[in-house]
Order: C-alpha cells, then sequence, then structure tokens
C-alpha cells in the first residue's frame, strides 16, 4: 500500500515514527530516508539504536528552503541564516543533487527487496519545490514490492500522488502555539 501523510498540521512525520515503530514490533524490517533534513532531530537517536532492523538515512542540510514569496518577512527576519531563499522554479543545483543522491539510494534501498517499510519522509515538500522530478519518483512507486509498504510525508502532496495513494491523511492545524511565539521544543518539535 502507498500511504500520504500532508498538510499544513504537525504530526506528518510523528505519525510516520509511530508506524516504524510498529512495523519494527511486528518483525518488518523500515529503511527511513529524511529529505530535506540533516541528523538534527531527537527522535533520529533513538531510532538509530535499531539498526540493522531499521536504516535510518539523511539527504538534507541544516536549515530550511523556501521560494521567493512564500515566507512573511517577519519568519525570514527569525529563520536569519537558517534559511535558504530561491527564485520560483530554480532551487538550488546543489540541494536538488543532495535530494537526487538521497533517491538513488532509496531505489537502491527497495530494489532490495528486504525493507517491509519505506517512509520517505518530506518528499512530497520536496516535489513540492521542483528538488526532485515527478517521473522519478512514479518510476520508483512502478516497482515497489508487493509486500512493501511506502509511506510519504510531507506539506504539499501534489494532486497526482494524492490519487495513486491507497491512504491519504491530511493533518490541517486548527490551533498551534508557535502562533503565540512559541519555539520549537526539544523531544515535541525537535
Amino acid at each position: 500500500m502507498l500511504q500520504v501523510y500532508t498538510g499544513n498540521g504537525k504530526g506528518k512525520t510523528t505519525a510516520a515514527m509511530g508506524l516504524a515503530i510498529r512495523a519494527l514490533g511486528a518483525g518488518r524490517k523500515v529503511y527511513i530516508m529524511q529529505f530535506m533534513k540533516s541528523l538534527a532531530y531527537s527522535e533520529q537517536k533513538v531510532l538509530q539504536g535499531f539498526a540493522p532492523k531499521l536504516t535510518l538515512r539523511t539527504s538534507g542540510k541544516p536549515f530550511f528552503i523556501a521560494e521567493e514569496g512564500t515566507l512573511s518577512k517577519a519568519l525570514r527576519d527569525k529563520l536569519g541564516d537558517n534559511v535558504v531563499i530561491f527564485p520560483k522554479g530554480k532551487p538550488p543545483q546543489d540541494y536538488m543533487e543532495l535530494i537526487n543522491t538521497g533517491f538513488a539510494e532509496v531505489r537502491s534501498a527497495v530494489s532490495s527487496q528486504e525493507y517491509g517499510l519505506v517512509i520517505l519522509d518530506e518528499l512530497n515538500v520536496a516535489l513540492h519545490f521542483g528538488l526532485i522530478d515527478r517521473e522519478v519518483v512514479e518510476e520508483l512507486l512502478d516497482v515497489v514490492p508487493e509486500d512493501t509498504e511506502m509511506v510519504l510525508t510531507g506539506r504539499d502532496a501534489p494532486d497526482w500522488l494524492i490519487e495513486r495513494a491507497d491512504l491519504v491523511t491530511d493533518m490541517q492545524e486548527v490551533k498551534h502555539y508557535y502562533t503565540r511565539g512559541v519555539e520549537a521544543r526539544k523531544g515535541i518539535e525537535c
């Protein structure tokens, strides 16, 4: 089955990591590629401890990227050097290469047929920003072994992916303490 967790609400990665724990508990091997993330999140420390039953890889840098015009001045000021802003349709080449190198690792993991669960965390965002081509992702989805569960997370899942998925969860923000100026808290958001 193909599962997609999307939407502007908190919890997409958290849900996928919970599914990873469930799969491990059922004796399945798990492969996780976190696109657009570096090794800076608390859950990664715990997940790495499940090796060799769980493989965790990252393909990102320790900053955010955003298209011009998508962030408010206040948010840009707040993020400072932690965000790279690029012109619409022209993402940073080095970031595209990083994402595509990570995706090549994913193809190898899927073709090995040793994983019962493959999680591509933040792949939806990479698709949205044009860091990876739809055709490349569709080619992978066409060759996923029948007994491998695929989970793709991130905001802005494209319509074609939502249509193709067997399960789609759209996490919607109803209320969030970020709007009151609460920063990401270690062990909760990061």
